[in-house]
């Protein structure tokens, strides 16, 4: 008795439902699709998560290492959740007389989440100055990633980067799709000698080679 109720489900199904039975049998469909919703959830609110902001930056710790964040401290109480990263010692090298940083694990600065940190506008909506996460002193280092040679912060420079990535596919994908339903309904519609000249031109760019094509395009256009 199931199996005629199964099918009269799907005769009378629509095209997305019958779409999402069977993107749905798919595993490993189904844990790339919330990978995907999971990234795009942190250019959502890369704000709040980014400990610090895409572009400050802290002279004095110019490609600092990573800090290993521990949640667990024993005290003379007992054990107790405290999340906390080691300080840094700076030391000078004799021979190309640079900083060298290690980790002093002498120093220690409280981590808290839900910190207080540095204004941001979410959305361009809002004003807050809550982070996921980020040291309990403001202006204490904390570098899960370690820095880069700038001073900033290198995992809030890719939680910020996931933005302009996930954008990026976002904006091809859609300005694909206008091009290609534009130039193939004029395509079609007219044909003849406009269809001719249309399949032409984009046969001459699909084989042009796209890396040599973008890099070009990033030499000529300015950094800004």
């Amino acid at each position: 008795m199931t199996e005629p109720k199964n099918e009269n489900k799907i005769f009378v199904a629509s095209q997305w439902r019958l779409m999402w039975w069977k993107f749905r049998q798919h595993r490993l469909a189904m844990v790339g699709g919330i990978v995907v919703l999971l990234i795009y959830s942190v250019a959502l609110f890369a704000e709040f998560l980014a400990p610090y902001g895409a572009d400050t930056y802290a002279a004095k710790y110019t490609y600092a290492p990573p800090q290993q964040l521990h949640f667990i401290e024993h005290t003379p109480q007992g054990i107790q959740f405290r999340p906390y990263v080691y300080g840094y010692k700076v030391e000078i090298e004799p021979t190309a007389l640079r900083r060298v940083f290690t980790i002093d694990e002498s120093v220690k600065i409280p981590v808290q989440f839900f910190a207080k940190g540095e204004k941001y506008k979410m959305w361009n909506l809002f004003e807050s100055d809550i982070h996921l996460i980020g040291p309990v002193e403001p202006g204490a280092p904390m570098y899960l990633l370690g820095a880069d040679r700038m001073g900033r912060d290198m995992l809030s420079r890719v939680i910020y980067g996931t933005r302009v990535s996930m954008s990026i596919g976002l904006v091809g994908v859609m300005l694909s799709l206008l091009l290609g339903v534009i130039l193939g309904g004029i395509s079609g519609y007219y044909g003849g000698a406009v269809d001719t000249f249309i399949q032409r031109v984009i046969e001459f760019l699909r084989s042009i080679p796209t890396i040599p094509l973008w890099m070009g395009l990033a030499a000529a256009l300015p950094p800004d």
